[in-house]
């Protein structure tokens, strides 16, 4: 979990029961997220099984967040982006190779918007 002290990010585990039979979870992580970063974070998901953060990158759009999955032809599982893109929850989705530049798109994006000045990048 992401959690904030003043102007500091701190991440914190958590020895609570699994979310969607995972702990950690990406959901977990992606709702801390949302709840304490804001409009100020950038998140990707990518290849993987099952749903896990579908829901918590959601959240973290519904906040502002920039968020972004990687697209199915570049997926080795399509699960996890796809679910995410099921859920309403990305704002772009594009291939394997052009991540990297989405992302730095969108941080310099969310600099250029954020009141703070603060930026996080959480990578699922």
């Amino acid at each position: 979990m992401v959690d904030r002290d003043g102007a500091r990010y701190l991440c914190r585990l958590s020895a609570g029961p699994p979310v969607n039979r995972h702990r950690p979870s990406v959901d977990v992580l992606f709702r801390s997220v949302a709840q304490k970063v804001g409009p100020n974070a950038v998140a990707a998901i990518l290849t993987g099984m099952g749903d896990d953060g579908a829901r918590g990158l959601k959240e973290m759009l519904d906040a502002g967040a920039a968020t972004v999955a990687q697209d199915e032809a570049s997926s080795v599982v399509w699960g996890m982006p796809g679910a995410a893109v099921k859920h309403g929850g990305v704002r772009e989705v594009v291939s394997l190779e052009r991540m990297a530049e989405a992302l730095l798109r969108l941080a310099a994006a969310s600099g250029d918007t954020a009141s703070s000045g603060t930026r996080m990048g959480a990578i699922g």
